[in-house]
């Protein structure tokens, strides 16, 4: 039986474990499982591969996203340029093998940890529909982990955008929401929250930004997905704006981590 799974910390709700699981049902795959493997600190990842040897393949969400990097053996460009890793393919490489091609990585293993960000694919594919071939600049309302895949996509597709934070952060160019003011709303057509005010339980939160100047010609983006409507995507569609969740993205991103962990691609 070959294992997958989500790693991360906690583990309360799962949207890939559904996921897998009714994919594996529906496309009649019987040697597969997809199980939930909570770590609170990273350093406990080769324990968990050394206890669950079947794992071929893991999910990461936070808080290991980015403090997982250092126990990779190699790092996929775009994950690489993010600074962050959702998706992990286990291959097996024993330690000779590792030391001759000049790897680090977890020590004393005999598995290679291949990382790579699935959310970079996810969250292109599903934003490049709702913009055609415009030029419009973009606001991202959030810096955490989750704004990583997104500001990578924008860069890729040559989107420029500003940075909108709650405190000051090193970034000169970034703004602070209670400095938000009109001209910011009217001038970025698109506008993304990677935060996660509106988050099921709390859909009475939203981010604090000037709805009143949103019209027909933006685009607001919720990496949210429960609800299905927040409240930041339902003041956009009330005002014409194309509005859009974060569930397209999570299934293509857990789409491509399946297409990751059955490919029989190497790297160097």
């Amino acid at each position: 039986m070959k294992h997958y799974g989500l790693t991360g910390f906690p583990l309360s709700h799962s949207f890939s474990k559904k996921f897998f699981t009714e994919k594996f049902e529906a496309e009649g795959i019987t040697d597969c499982r997809y199980d939930l493997y909570p770590i609170e600190h990273i350093k406990d990842l080769q324990d968990l591969l050394d206890e669950h040897p079947d794992i071929k393949g893991l999910n990461v969400t936070i808080p290991h996203k980015i403090n997982v990097l250092p126990y990779l053996d190699w790092i996929e460009h775009d994950a690489r340029t993010a600074g962050a890793v959702n998706c992990i393919r286990v291959t097996a490489e024993s330690p000779i093998e590792a030391a001759f091609s000049g790897e680090i990585g977890v020590k004393d293993h005999d598995f290679r940890l291949e990382g790579y960000n699935t959310d970079i694919y996810g969250f292109e594919q599903s934003l490049k529909p709702l913009i055609g071939d415009g030029n419009d600049d973009a606001l991202v309302l959030g810096d955490g982990g989750a704004a990583k895949a997104v500001k990578c996509v924008l860069e890729n597709l040559g989107i420029s955008y500003k940075v909108v934070t709650r405190k000051p952060t090193h970034q000169p160019d970034n703004i602070l929401f209670k400095d938000l003011k009109p001209h910011h709303i009217m001038h970025h057509k698109i506008i993304i929250n990677t935060t996660p005010l509106g988050t099921y339980p709390n859909v009475d939160e939203c981010p604090p930004i000037p709805y009143d100047y949103i019209e027909d010609g933006h685009v607001l983006y919720d990496l949210i997905y429960n609800p299905e409507e927040t409240m930041f995507l339902r003041e956009g569609r009330l005002r014409g704006a194309v509005t859009k969740n974060g569930y397209e993205m999570l299934v293509l991103q857990a789409e491509k981590s399946w297409e990751i962990w059955t490919s029989k691609e190497k790297h160097p």
